[in-house]
């Protein structure tokens, strides 16, 4: 199991301040989404979050290590990563990109081991990708790419996992199954962190939501606790109906705030 703390981190990216005192624990088994307007901060505070961007303030651990003094390969083996995004440019087997997801736990120039291709199984059956795993990478869909994606950080079985707009590109269908998917992962016990622009995505699947905008955390609590009419004035500029349903909430935007 992954905890991930943050003490009042600050990033900047050249002069710009990107994510201001932002301090959050993430605890295992819970379905964190991370939302807010383009440009909040949100990508970038995943990214410092992993050790792939350096804060000028503040500490981020993980179970309680320094991620600035933890090597790659142990953050690797403890968080998977689904970045935003990513293109396929090698004309790769579908299993064989499914298979990178296992670099983190291999020697270098070693093969797979029994163990490996039974993760890359497991991986490419909760992705439902089976039907593609002989296909080639890069002559797959939009759609069809990202769930490749998905499978590859899947993986890994890493305790936690951490992705940056896994809905993107996807169709509704695919857009539930993946936030299916991204739940069960945190009620089997995984920390699982999803950057997400779906507001009623985000307020139907998980557990916790962090708002951000302008790079500072401006809530962090239950869905709808922090999906309020008034926040999302506040924060998206937007009038929103905001309601439960029979399949669960329902943020519904209906124009701009005047």
């Amino acid at each position: 199991m992954v905890t991930i703390a943050l003490d009042r981190v600050s990033v900047r990216l050249g002069r710009r301040a990107v994510v201001e005192q932002v301090s959050a624990t993430l605890t295992p088994g819970s379905l964190v989404g991370i939302i807010g307007p383009n440009g909040a901060g949100k990508s970038t505070l995943v990214r410092a979050m992993l050790g792939l961007l350096p804060t000028t303030a503040g500490t981020i651990a993980i179970d309680g290590d320094p991620v600035a003094r933890m090597p790659r390969a142990a953050i690797a083996r403890r968080i998977a990563y689904l970045p935003q995004g990513q293109a396929l440019h090698w004309p790769l087997e579908v299993r064989r990109v499914v298979a990178l997801g296992r670099l983190p736990h291999m020697a270098p120039l070693s093969g797979l081991a029994p163990a490996d291709a039974a993760a890359i199984d497991r991986a490419i059956a909760r992705a439902d990708i089976a039907h593609l795993a002989g296909r080639t990478a890069t002559e797959l869909s939009g759609g069809e790419r990202a769930r490749v994606l998905l499978a590859r950080a899947l993986a890994v079985e890493a305790p936690a996992l951490v992705a940056d707009e896994p809905l993107a590109a996807l169709d509704p269908g695919h857009q539930i199954d993946v936030m299916r998917l991204l739940a069960d992962e945190a009620r089997g016990g995984a920390l699982v962190v999803a950057v997400l622009h779906d507001l009623t995505m985000a307020a139907r699947y998980c557990d916790r939501l962090l708002l951000m905008d302008g790079g500072r955390l401006m809530a962090d609590g239950a869905p709808m606790e922090v999906l309020s009419a008034d926040r999302l004035r506040a924060v998206y500029g937007i009038r929103a109906m905001v309601t439960e349903s029979e399949a669960g909430p329902m943020i519904v935007p209906l124009g701009r705030a005047e």
